[in-house]
């Protein structure tokens, strides 16, 4: 769940001071994403590029804070890497997709292997966004995104309003076990209103919580990257909200996961 959760705060008004520029940037972002899944094509290819590109200028300047044009040079790069993936659309582009990841391996900076990993989860999540929204269509991808915005909001109402014992501690301590159950239920019921809305077989429930508990792990890591930092965000692009990759880590780990089942199974119980 992203932007983290907490309950037993020291006033009830702590608890929901960034609620407003939260729910306001939440509205742009939802109206814009919306636009542009139901686009698809070039439109929604080049968002995800820049996106994704963020996210990697996000992540340089996280693991390497006093080199001042290599992050952009790094975003640069995860860009035309991208570009050139998705034109390609062919074995040379599961080399393109990691091209960022060995740019940050080779360059010195703070946790380069977690940095080149976290780079190429990323580029999949990227790739996958795009290649997910052209085969299993506008119905499947409002669903993994759904789903992970589901399981961040009741996570984080079910976090801030119950509280209770620590997800993990060590490494997002504001996460709750409340707030973790409450965003699979929050999926389930996702997944459960597709079937019952005809887009989607009933294998739709049991796998929508594993896709949102693939974006808590997103969210875990990224937490964990921060920590290891000594930040609070990835950035200030997003009021309320932080970075990109405060906003999307979620999204990342949930898209990583999908793409890691269409190997395996031919067709997705969506669309």
């Amino acid at each position: 769940m992203t932007g983290g959760e907490g309950g037993g705060g020291p006033a009830a008004a702590g608890r929901w001071n960034d609620l407003r520029p939260r729910v306001v940037s939440a509205i742009v972002m939802i109206a814009v994403g919306a636009a542009e899944i139901w686009l698809g094509g070039p439109s929604f290819a080049v968002l995800v590029i820049l996106l994704t590109a963020g996210m990697i200028w996000e992540l340089a300047v996280m693991t390497a804070p006093v080199q001042k044009n290599r992050p952009l040079l790094m975003a640069g790069i995860a860009a035309a890497a991208l570009a050139a993936a998705l034109v390609l659309r062919s074995d040379l582009a599961a080399a393109m997709v990691l091209v960022p990841s060995l740019a940050l391996a080779l360059s010195p900076r703070r946790d380069r292997r977690l940095a080149a990993v976290y780079a190429a989860a990323i580029m999949v999540a990227g790739y996958g966004l795009v290649e997910l929204r052209d085969t299993i269509g506008t119905t499947g991808i409002l669903w993994l995104v759904i789903v992970v915005v589901m399981s961040d909001v009741a996570g984080y109402f079910a976090g801030r309003m119950i509280g209770g014992p620590k997800f993990w501690p060590a490494v997002s301590p504001k996460k709750t076990w409340s707030g973790t159950v409450a965003g699979w239920i929050g999926a389930a019921l996702v997944g459960l209103g597709f079937v019952l809305a005809g887009m989607g077989g009933w294998l739709l429930v049991l796998l929508s919580p594993v896709v949102a508990f693939a974006g808590q792990l997103g969210d875990i890591l990224e937490s964990w990257m921060k920590r290891r930092a000594g930040i609070k965000d990835s950035s200030q692009l997003i009021p309320g909200h932080g970075g990109l990759l405060d906003r999307f880590d979620a999204l990342i780990g949930a898209t990583v996961l999908v793409m890691l089942l269409g190997l395996f199974f031919k067709n997705l119980p969506i669309g």
